[in-house]
């Protein structure tokens, strides 16, 4: 029986977990901005008024985060 094993150089490894860490830092930005997204959507009218929001400006926070 043959077996071909072919070693992965370097540059291959760390452009493989270049991309796999790349992908958890996506995704854990989008859970980040979906957190903060719900939190501030929770408050009341009142509340987002006394740190300087209103209900329009929660997408312009979550983006600019």
């Amino acid at each position: 029986m043959a077996v071909y094993d072919a070693p992965r150089t370097a540059a291959q490894a760390s452009g493989q977990a270049g991309f796999f860490s790349t992908l958890v830092g996506i995704v854990s930005a989008w859970n980040d901005a979906r957190i903060t997204r719900n939190a501030l959507s929770k408050l009341s009218d009142r509340e987002l008024e006394d740190i300087g929001l209103c209900r329009g400006d929660i997408d312009i926070v979550v983006k600019n985060r």
